[in-house]
């Protein structure tokens, strides 16, 4: 592994660092478009429960 930031932070072509950022940005926004879904669910969940105990006597 230390290799390969080795040779990473010594690679001359900026190509490939370029690469590697767009990567990063679109694994990033697809985590945080999965977790704003799982966010939503989550709360129609919570919001469904405590809607169905108000109504419990």
């Amino acid at each position: 592994m230390k290799n390969f930031w080795i040779n990473f932070w010594k690679e001359t072509e900026g190509q490939d660092l370029v690469e590697y950022a767009l990567i990063t940005a679109a694994v990033a926004l697809g985590m945080i478009a999965a977790v704003r879904g799982v966010v939503t669910a989550l709360n129609s969940l919570y919001e469904s429960i405590t809607a169905g105990l108000a109504l419990t006597p």
